[in-house]
């Protein structure tokens, strides 16, 4: 079974591979032009940097555990 800090990995992992997908999504989002895509990209990176702070708070939180945690 996984420790504690082996599920925040994992978490962070996951959040990681979301925010690729939110971050391509962007990338294709660019080709389009008008309102509604200037829009979706102000949407897309406010979600992007949601979910890069997430990440970053599991990664933290993971290690953190990994160092105070007994053996």
């Amino acid at each position: 079974m996984a420790n504690m800090s082996d599920m925040f990995f994992i978490a962070a992992a996951v959040a990681m591979v979301i925010l690729l997908g939110v971050l391509g999504f962007g990338i294709v989002n660019l080709v389009f032009t008008g309102e509604k895509a200037r829009s979706r990209s102000n949407q897309l990176m406010r979600l992007r940097v949601a979910v890069q702070f997430v990440a970053v708070l599991l990664l933290l939180g993971g290690l953190w555990i990994s160092q105070n945690m007994p053996a």
